[in-house]
Order: structure tokens, then sequence, then C-alpha cells
């Protein structure tokens, strides 16, 4: 999905003009992968921009910076303003947004500790990654023949850059094959998540979803439906999963904040049917909470102004 350009990104503590926004090409993480990065929407609320559960996904940034070791320049209050900034120097209502860390120009090699860490968050708007139509009738997914990296390999803990480079092949497979999105196990054979979702099944009115330890992310928008499960009295498991178990469920779905709630009506050319009433239910809820109609979950939201 392109990219439209906005007027500002906020770089390492300022506001650059967008076309100005450049790194150098001996950046170390253009050449290893070594940053961290985030992905965060906000959403038009009766009380203006507000971004959902902002501060849980910037303490996931840090938390991402600590495992490869990469001394955050800022503090998480300043990035917090930092993102509120940059939402209000592009005018923007709904948008999503995109903080990262890297470490950057002055260090070439393996050893990356004295390179500089730098912060950008750039913001614009982006709407349903995958597509109005899969939002409302859901997706057709496909298990690819990648596996999820190994948590002692890289960890799968961090939402780091470099390690993308496994979805990308997944996805890209999947696509070339005529399917909206891909479906990771891990080395073990059990399902982990999407390429860049995690992914949920219900069956007989449980609901059912992969724990962190087979190689999913712990992901915000998963841990919000967990507690929207447990509110609704939904039981919510969360255990291994064999390929069959979504081949077998009455219902499945993507959480994740591109995607936000995204039914899946197929997995390996297997039926799963049209959006069910768990889905539906959650998705519904989601989507009002993320627009300020549920007061219940003010908590949720950030206001930019």
């Amino acid at each position: 999905m392109p990219i439209a350009e906005g007027q500002k990104i906020w770089m390492d503590g300022r506001l650059v003009d967008w076309a100005d926004a450049k790194i150098h090409i001996l950046t170390h993480a253009l050449h290893y992968g070594t940053g961290v990065f985030e992905g965060i929407r906000a959403y038009e609320t009766p009380r203006g921009a507000a971004v959902f559960r902002l501060t849980a996904h910037l303490e996931r940034l840090f938390r991402s910076a600590a495992i490869y070791r990469m001394p955050m320049p800022f503090t998480l209050e300043e990035m917090v303003e930092g993102t509120k900034a940059v939402i209000r120097a592009n005018n923007l209502g709904s948008c999503y947004i995109r903080p990262i860390a890297y470490r950057g120009y002055g260090e070439m090699g393996l050893n990356p500790m004295t390179a500089p860490v730098n912060v950008a968050i750039a913001v614009w708007p982006w709407g349903a990654y995958l597509g109005e139509a899969g939002l409302e009738q859901g997706v057709r997914a496909k298990v690819s023949s990648f596996r999820r990296i190994e948590a002692n390999s890289i960890p799968t803990a961090a939402k780091a850059c470099g390690q993308y480079l496994n979805s990308i092949l997944a996805k890209m497979e999947v696509v070339e094959a005529g399917y909206e999105e891909a479906i990771l196990l891990n080395g073990h054979g059990f399902v982990a998540d999407g390429a860049g979702e995690n992914i949920f099944a219900v069956r007989e009115g449980t609901l059912y979803t992969p724990p962190t330890s087979a190689g999913a992310l712990e992901g915000i928008t998963r841990g919000a439906i967990i507690d929207l499960a447990r509110d609704f009295r939904i039981p919510c498991v969360e255990k291994e999963m064999a390929r069959t178990d979504l081949y077998l469920a009455d219902e499945a779905f993507f959480t994740g904040t591109a995607a936000e709630i995204v039914p899946i009506r197929e997995v390996d050319d297997r039926v799963i049917g049209e959006p069910g009433p768990i889905t539906k239910k959650l998705q519904q809820k989601f989507f009002e909470i993320a627009a300020g109609r549920d007061s219940k979950y003010d908590a949720w939201l950030e206001h930019v102004n």
C-alpha cells in the first residue's frame, strides 16, 4: 500500500520537512537490520485524533530496544509527546504511526555497539491493510513453506527490523499464489502467527490463540482482544495449535495494528466461512473503542490534543 507523502517527520527530537528526513547510505541498520520499530494507529473520535494504546506500544518499543542492547536517547514521555506533535504537525485525524529506533551512521561491521542510536516517528494516512473487503468478508490465507524464526536464533519477543525478512518471504510466497495473507508455523510445526498479525480461532464457543512461546509476537491488539473476550465472558485459551486446528475452526481471524481485526474465511483452501458471531462481536467492539464510542475503555485511547 503506497505511502501518502506528509509534511513533517519527527527525527531525533525535532520536526523536519518530509523531503529532508534522510539518513546516510552507511547507516548501520540499512546494512544489518539493526533497528526496532512499532506500528500504531490513531483514530478519529468525537474529541479529535486519539492514539490506540500509545504508551503500551512505546513500552514495547523500549523492550525491543533493550533486547538488542540499544540505549534509547529519549524517554518514554518524550516519545509519547513526539508522537502527538508529529500528528498535529501533519494535521491528521486518523493515521498510521511508525516510530523506529535504529543504529545509525558511524560504525560498520557486526559489532554495532559504538554506532549511535537514532529515533524517528513518521505518520501518514493508511486504510485497511488487508482491504475493506477483507474486514467485512474475510481473507483467504495459506500456510507458508517458510517457518517462523526460532526465539533462540532471533528473539521473537522483539519487533526488530531485520527479522521481518522472515515475514516478507512468507508474504510474497502466498500473494504470488493468489492468497491475501500468510500463516507461519514454527520449527515444531505449530501455528505461530500471520506474516504481520497474531491469529485466533474459535471452536465451540472458545477462543484459541498461540502462546508467545510458539513464536508469536506479544501483540498489543492481541492483548486487547484477550481482554475483550474476558469482558464478554468468552473463554480464551492460549495453546499450541496445529494447522488442522485452523482447518476445523468455526471462525478464525487475524489481529494487528495494521490489519486491525480481519476475519479469515479460508485456510489452505479449506473453507471456514463468512465471519462468525464471535469474530463480528469482537471486531465491532474494537472499532467502537477505537472511535471513542465506549467510555468503559477510554484508558485505551490517548488523545492528541
